[in-house]
């Protein structure tokens, strides 16, 4: 299955994620802001779009929703990232 646009610019935003989390963690967590129309890409992305999990970064082990569906968990072996909107 080729990844459609949407799902592109998902993958695209999850790996910006992972790779800004190591700058502004602090004990293996981090917290990383997106504006409120990249995250419901990455939501989209990895709870509505049925997105195999071999298209997604390789480094995310794990991901889920929390606070009332309000912030993306990811988990990585080095963190648990809170993704959260702007």
């Amino acid at each position: 299955m080729d990844p459609n646009l949407h799902q592109k610019m998902g993958i695209t935003h999850l790996n910006r994620v992972l790779g800004y989390a190591p700058f502004v963690a602090e004990d293996g967590k981090a917290t990383v802001h997106l504006t409120v129309e990249d995250w419901h890409v990455v939501a989209d992305t990895l709870f509505h779009m049925h997105t195999p999990k071999e298209m997604l970064p390789e480094a995310i082990e794990d991901y889920r929703l929390t606070e009332g569906n309000t912030v993306i968990e990811l988990t990585t072996a080095d963190y648990v990232i809170a993704v959260t909107q702007m």
